[in-house]
């Protein structure tokens, strides 16, 4: 690692480390179909289908892996942001319940927009950029003041406070056990939903692609004289930069949000593309432009309310067993949930 940041630098290091990280989530997310929305719907419509356990599977290696890290002495959370930062309670409940009901008006979340817009998907293109230029607005922009309000109203410090395993007092070889149980259960589950064994192992490289994020930006943190910023897989904040360097900078400054981005974008794409699944998607009378468009500008907002996506807050923050993670995801599913059940004609565009 200190041989690759003397050739490369850290910013360049970790740009590769995000694109092969982009690469791996991009193209296992397509080939098994993740996605939190549908995983909702599902439960929404009260069945046990074969979404909800891709995602279960997903979110179970994601967890098992990064609590297997850590007990192994590998991986320490400790110092990230969503462990030692000061974190939000309002926020992550309003944001969560503001994200879920928009990624199901959107049919996705950021991450499924991008693996979809990557497969030609331009519904998905339009709406993904309308999510990122909310999200700009929402955490340097016109929408700020009414973000940090929001955050402001229910605030909890860092350290012990977020973290759900000293919370708890649960030691590590417990929660490592019961991640990996939860792992094994999970398999178990897909198998009985009829997800064969490629799709199953898809879902669980999505997880693993989310453990690496994390044990590759800490080994170069730890390599590093320069203080690097330790995280993962997450999609608001890094698609934001990545659009805003692109337009309104010369040069774009390295990092591992930047290499992930179009890592992601080239791992779906050529996913799609060997798969024969490549293909345009416009808007049509049953995908209604407007239904889109707000449920981009909840998503946009709500994200940078609740401190993070559907795989931000929800793999990313959840692995690491972040207490404002875990209210996220838990809000995201219940605004998910409930909007699915209660706006007319929604189940035959979602099924579309």
């Amino acid at each position: 690692m200190e041989n690759l940041i003397d050739m490369l630098g850290e910013p360049g290091v970790l740009a590769a480390a995000g694109a092969v990280v982009g690469l791996l989530f991009g193209a296992s997310a397509q080939r098994s179909r993740f996605c939190l929305r549908a995983a909702a719907a599902e439960v929404a419509e009260g069945r046990w289908g074969g979404r909800l356990a891709v995602w279960l599977v997903a979110f179970c290696a994601a967890l098992a892996a990064v609590q297997g890290m850590i007990l192994l002495g590998a991986l320490d959370l400790s110092e990230t942001r969503v462990i030692a930062a000061q974190g939000s309670l309002s926020g992550a409940v309003a944001g969560g319940l503001m994200f879920g009901c928009g990624m199901i008006l959107a049919r996705g979340c950021a991450s499924r927009l991008l693996v979809l817009a990557s497969g030609g998907n331009l519904r998905a293109l339009i709406t993904g950029l309308v999510v990122t230029l909310v999200a700009q607005a929402s955490y340097r922009g016109v929408l700020s003041p009414a973000r940090e309000a929001l955050a402001g109203i229910w605030t909890v410090p860092g350290g012990v406070a977020r973290d759900l395993s000293q919370l708890l007092g649960v030691p590590l070889t417990v929660s490592a056990a019961a991640a990996l149980a939860g792992f094994a259960a999970s398999l178990f589950a897909a198998r009985r939903c009829g997800i064969n064994a490629a799709q199953s192992m898809a879902a669980a490289c999505v997880g693993i692609a989310v453990a690496l994020g994390w044990a590759m930006t800490y080994a170069i943190a730890q390599a590093s004289f320069e203080v690097v910023p330790v995280s993962s897989v997450t999609f608001t904040g890094p698609a934001t930069d990545t659009l805003m360097a692109l337009v309104g900078e010369r040069s774009v400054t390295l990092s591992f949000g930047i290499g992930l981005v179009p890592g992601v974008a080239l791992g779906a794409g050529l996913s799609a593309w060997l798969a024969g699944e490549w293909r345009v998607e416009r808007f049509g009378a049953d995908t209604p432009m407007e239904r889109y468009l707000a449920g981009a500008v909840l998503m946009g907002f709500g994200a940078m309310l609740a401190g993070g996506c559907a795989v931000g807050a929800g793999l990313s923050g959840g692995s690491a067993l972040s207490l404002t993670a875990w209210v996220a995801v838990a809000a995201m599913w219940a605004g998910a949930v409930a909007t699915h059940r209660l706006i007319p004609g929604l189940k035959e565009v979602q099924q579309g």
